[in-house]
């Protein structure tokens, strides 16, 4: 009788609710389901958390990560249509890191960093797309923090086809960079970012749409990245044309290459919207209490 009172739906409510209190015990969380079968006439169920405990292990992992991606893309895609910025759906970017607790099963999959003493606390790696319009999670990846295809961009291109035709992607200047701009640009995916910091802008060459701001072509560089096959790198144009322009000393790069219809401060103005992702990380751990990842 017990069991059949956690049924996934019913173990999942109660999850969310633990993890969003104040007391975050498993105690509480049993007691609400007690407070709420009681308060619609149906039999008290035992405080005993054991029972509740044995059925979170048992929810079912990958659908619950498809459920949530599928239904963070269809709010993106059916947002109204004055949220969208000059007919685009704007997605951010971004990773960051989260610890775990400290068992072997943890420290094998997500390892403390090299240079940590014995016992430290496994650290994971999130990479993240959420819409800026609907604020939900259109797909993510959690890696670990360190090792061959662990980096940012490396768990990026793993949700990279989560972006479809009609986003217009923004993030940090990690993410500048030859190969990704050209995969979206393949997809019809305009993207928005800061220039990374071993490329230089030089206004003097390229084309010219204005003040600090023209038309240039940027050469596919000798060296593939981690996360492509030697193939796929192959693939790629040898040359893909960008546009880059100055605004208060920032550079950025662009794939929206008509100045007329998007001038450069209405697109430096919107990449301050990239900020939000960041303060969505710092939601998710600070006041979630998440900074401490437990399964």
């Amino acid at each position: 009788m017990l069991t059949s009172v956690f049924s996934s739906l019913i173990t999942l409510q109660a999850f969310i609710f633990q993890v969003l209190s104040d007391d975050s015990s498993s105690k509480l969380a049993v007691a609400c389901v007690l407070v709420d079968r009681v308060s619609h006439g149906q039999s008290a169920n035992s405080i005993n958390t054991g029972p509740y405990c044995k059925a979170r292990q048992r929810l079912p992992l990958t659908q619950m990560i498809q459920a949530e991606a599928s239904t963070g893309t269809r709010l993106h895609h059916q947002c109204a249509i004055a949220w969208l910025w000059h007919g685009l759906n704007v997605v951010l970017a971004d990773g960051t890191p989260a610890l775990m607790p400290d068992t072997p099963k943890n420290q094998a999959v997500f390892p403390q960093q090299s240079n940590q003493k014995p016992g430290g606390f496994p650290i994971a790696r999130l990479v993240a797309l959420i819409s800026l319009a609907t604020a939900t999670i259109i797909d993510y990846r959690l890696g670990a923090y360190q090792g061959k295809g662990t980096g940012e961009t490396s768990l990026f291109s793993q949700v990279l086809n989560a972006l479809l035709t009609g986003d217009l992607l923004l993030a940090d200047r990690y993410y500048c960079a030859f190969p990704i701009i050209t995969l979206l640009n393949t997809k019809g995916i305009p993207v928005l970012f800061p220039l990374h910091a071993n490329k230089k802008a030089d206004f003097r060459q390229g084309r010219k749409l204005g003040a600090k701001d023209h038309l240039i072509e940027w050469q596919k560089p000798q060296r593939k990245p981690v996360w492509m096959t030697t193939q796929d790198y192959a693939d790629l144009p040898e040359v893909i044309t960008v546009r880059e322009f100055k605004v208060k000393g920032v550079v950025y790069v662009t794939t929206l290459l008509n100045a007329k219809q998007f001038c450069k401060q209405e697109l430096a103005s919107l990449y301050k919207e990239r900020w939000k992702i960041e303060l969505d990380f710092f939601a998710i751990k600070t006041h979630m209490g998440m900074e401490m990842l437990r399964f």
